[in-house]
């Protein structure tokens, strides 16, 4: 049985839940710490020429910063590699949503930097999140961390999707990844993951998604 509790937006409610089997799993979580600190390796190795290249390309910060929604509705901020001109926010109006449902997809977003488009094509942009995974706030594999402007349109029944952590990779990036554009269809992949999921499900998605990746495969 799912009862309420007065959430962080403003007149949104957010489901008490019972903890997914994956959220306590030592083996998911020893998972999360390894792949991590090999995630933050390459975050090192590549952080210069990427910062240089945005720089180059695109004046302001390299990294975006955003509130993002976890675990039981808890909020947390992931960085990313900024892949979108510094007055994105602004000019998000201009954009037509290209997704249905609670969350924002355009192919062609004139707001995306050249240089974006590569990081984002090769999930380049994602790489600082693994600080996230090695501090529990995600998971190598879950659900897409959804923003406050997604969750304050939410049913009742799409606060499921926090049922698990949120992950850098799950069933809707190696099944379709940006050519999925409702969200009705997204959800039903994260409940999807969350009815499949076992100890060893998590290292199939991996390989799935470093395939995926390197094949640049419906990124935008």
């Amino acid at each position: 049985m799912i009862s309420l509790t007065k959430g962080a937006i403003s007149n949104t409610w957010v489901p008490l839940i019972t903890p997914h089997a994956s959220v306590n799993s030592r083996f998911k979580r020893l998972l999360d710490i390894l792949g991590s600190i090999v995630g933050l390796v390459i975050l090192a190795i590549v952080f210069l020429p990427i910062a240089i290249a945005i720089k180059i390309n695109s004046p302001g910060p390299i990294f975006f910063t955003q509130e993002r929604y976890g675990l039981y509705g808890n909020t947390f901020y992931i960085r990313k590699f900024r892949s979108m001109v510094t007055d994105a926010e602004q000019l998000k109006s201009q954009v037509e949503n290209e997704a249905n449902g609670h969350f924002f997809k355009s192919k062609n977003d004139f707001r995306v930097t050249r240089v974006g488009r590569f990081l984002r094509s090769t999930s380049l942009d994602e790489l600082p999140q693994f600080w996230n995974v090695l501090l529990g706030e995600m998971s190598l594999v879950g659900t897409r961390p959804p923003t406050g402007d997604e969750v304050m349109h939410y049913s009742e029944h799409h606060w499921q999707r926090l049922h698990v952590k949120p992950g850098l990779t799950g069933e809707w990036q190696v099944n379709g990844r940006s050519q999925i554009k409702d969200f009705e269809q997204v959800f039903e992949l994260d409940l999807q993951y969350q009815s499949k999921w076992h100890q060893f499900y998590d290292l199939s998605l991996i390989i799935k998604t470093i395939y995926v990746i390197f094949a640049r495969i419906g990124a935008f």
